[in-house]
């Protein structure tokens, strides 16, 4: 499977875009933030601008591993295991937790990505994508996940903006 070299995350479409040496390879229907755009600490929003993947955590995990503090719980997720915690901010199969590029807007101070654990992460599959529902994070769909992780390596650029991928795909991803 062909390493990724870029994901553009578009707000206004609610999908990831893939590419690698320029060319799209890879759509997902992805759920971004409730509260919308924004990057203070503590806004519950997805944060925008330049950003790269710091860490990648949970390989070999089962999908559906349940994650807290970026570590296995030891749990899988299950609608019984769902039940028992009403409300939950389900952190599920893999982390790739964003560090911003971009001093003042998403890096340092009370604007920092990293320091706000904005991740992509995988969530229960009975949560709905295309829908802007998380807390500030950037949600997949688990087998969509996995499948992204692999193909994804540590400090690969990622972008996350307005913008709707068509408008955007022209500009080089250098």
């Amino acid at each position: 499977m062909a390493s990724l070299d870029f994901l553009h995350i578009s707000l206004a479409d609610q999908c990831l875009y893939g590419f690698a040496q320029g060319q799209l390879r890879l759509r997902l229907e992805v759920s971004t933030a409730r509260n919308g755009a924004g990057e203070l600490n503590g806004s519950g929003c997805t944060p925008r601008g330049r950003h790269q993947v710091r860490a990648k955590i949970g390989a070999g995990l089962p999908q559906g591993a349940v994650l807290r503090g970026r570590r296995w719980t030891g749990e899988t997720w299950s609608a019984e295991l769902h039940e028992q915690y009403p409300g939950r901010d389900w952190i599920l199969t893999r982390i790739l937790w964003l560090s911003g590029c971009e001093p003042g807007v998403n890096r340092l101070g009370p604007v920092d990505t990293f320091r706000r654990y904005i991740y992509l992460h995988g969530t229960p599959d009975s949560e709905p994508m295309g829908v802007p529902l998380s807390h500030g994070c950037v949600r997949l769909r688990n087998a969509d996940l996995l499948s992204l992780f692999d193909q994804v390596p540590v400090h690969c650029p990622v972008q996350i903006d307005e913008a709707p991928c068509p408008q955007w795909a022209h500009i080089s991803v250098n």
